[in-house]
């Protein structure tokens, strides 16, 4: 038994913020079926990439598959069939999409007064851009990461992972999760849902309120930190580190460090306000002692001192890394058809909990298994079929 097995999630998702939201239930035991049209109606790999690709092995992982045509009255009435005794359904349609093929959140409430539905959406289910399609990049856009990213002077930059479609799907998994804690209270479910851009305005967290508290709009400021000085990218003799020094006694650790106790005299560096006020000075005293050692060596001196700082590395150089091999992230998985893979495990670690390990599903690889589980035994099973409803 682990954590979430009590717990049946239909899963309609597509992409990646969906899908990102049910693996965090798949992960820990959850009973997931994600249902895929049939692949004479999909004939594309959409957005998810190839079935066989890292990317859509790493979102659907931990679940079972099976095809079901929601566009057929038969298919639909299998699914509602499935909602019955379900306790999630988690969807990132178009707002109005889900209300066309019947399966809103009051239509499922009638069905099954527990449920729990997820939903996920560029913009939000309501409002004047509820019907745009979303997608990444423009959430980075409008939810103000792209202004904060990138060097100074430098224009609006793209973060180098889909950020808003990875905490969304988190977000949606928080908001589950508390639903269903709360229907342990009450015995009804809940409509939770996110979008894209609410999760990213909500991940810029200090810089928004920044504005909204004091109406101060953030700048670029590269490899800085916005308001924490030293903290930084740095050169050194062979290559380049990070350097994270924000506080006085942090600041004196870094000093006695580096050896430059008479330049650190200076008033512009007295304080976290004058270093602040003079970062490229700062920046400038640390520089040009660095330069004369290694990283390497740059780094254990300054973690022996207790001041943050660690290499830059290449993906390839992470998972090489001693601490990372030590904490087991890279997770083979067994798959029937490419041998073993290697995920990128869950992040969480819960003592004495082992997550499962359930490669991802090939289209309605088990839809038979599946269905016989909902009462539809195997003549049903091929006239539907037969009709195209699965």
């Amino acid at each position: 038994m682990l954590p979430l097995s009590r717990f049946t999630v239909l899963d309609l998702t597509r992409v990646r913020s969906g899908p990102t939201c049910v693996r965090q239930l798949a992960d820990w035991g959850a009973n997931v079926i994600k249902i895929e049209a049939p692949e004479e109606i999909d004939t594309g790999s959409g957005m998810g990439g190839d079935r066989h690709g890292p990317d859509f092995q790493q979102v659907h992982r931990n679940k079972r598959g099976i095809t079901l045509n929601l566009k057929h009255p038969e298919g639909l009435a299998v699914f509602r069939r499935m909602v019955a005794k379900a306790d999630v359904v988690v969807e990132n349609y178009r707002p109005d999409v889900k209300d066309r093929l019947g399966i809103g959140y009051d239509a499922l409430a009638a069905i099954n007064p527990r449920i729990v539905l997820g939903s996920i959406s560029g913009f939000g289910q309501t409002g004047p851009y509820a019907r745009r399609p979303g997608f990444d990049q423009i959430a980075q856009g409008m939810g103000g990461l792209m202004s904060v990213t990138g060097l100074p002077g430098q224009g609006p930059v793209r973060v180098g992972i889909p950020v808003a479609d990875l905490t969304a799907g988190l977000y949606a998994a928080i908001g589950i999760l508390v639903a269903l804690l709360e229907r342990e209270q009450t015995g009804r479910g809940r409509w939770v849902h996110t979008s894209l851009l609410e999760a990213m305005v909500a991940m810029m967290d200090f810089q928004a309120t920044r504005w909204t508290m004091t109406q101060e709009v953030p700048q670029q400021a590269g490899n800085d930190h916005p308001t924490t000085v030293p903290t930084g990218l740095f050169r050194t003799e062979d290559g380049l580190m990070n350097l994270a020094g924000g506080g006085q006694e942090m600041w004196n650790r870094i000093v006695d460090t580096l050896g430059i106790a008479e330049q650190a005299k200076d008033p512009a560096f007295a304080t976290d306000k004058s270093r602040a006020a003079n970062r490229d000075r700062t920046n400038a005293l640390l520089q040009s002692v660095l330069e004369s050692d290694t990283s390497e060596n740059w780094i254990a001196r300054l973690n022996k001192a207790g001041v943050p700082s660690g290499p830059v590395y290449a993906m390839d150089q992470v998972f090489a890394d001693p601490q990372v091999k030590h904490l087991g992230i890279e997770w083979p998985v067994e798959h029937p058809a490419l041998g073993t893979v290697n995920l990128v495990r869950a992040p969480m670690n819960l003592e004495g909990v082992a997550p499962p390990r359930r490669p991802t599903p090939e289209r309605g690889e088990h839809t038979a298994e599946v269905l016989a589980e909902f009462g539809i035994d195997a003549a049903a099973l091929a006239a539907l079929r037969a009709k195209g409803a699965v």
